[in-house]
């Protein structure tokens, strides 16, 4: 499932970058290489980062 159809970020290419960058969707969208455009994604994928780091039970660099 896409997150982000301006950039066409799916949904486990921000799962694995919340597991390998700290910070929010914008944090880790500049990770992938893209800028956050319209920001209408960034709720659901600000709620996505967070569920992989609590339920995946990943540590995040600080």
């Amino acid at each position: 499932m896409y997150i982000c159809v301006c950039n066409a970020i799916r949904e486990s290419e921000l799962r694995h970058a919340a597991r390998h960058v700290s910070g929010d969707a914008e944090t880790c969208y500049a990770a992938l290489g893209k800028p956050a455009c319209c920001g209408t994604c960034l709720d659901e994928a600000d709620a996505i980062l967070q569920e992989e780091r609590e339920f995946g039970m990943v540590p995040v660099a600080a």
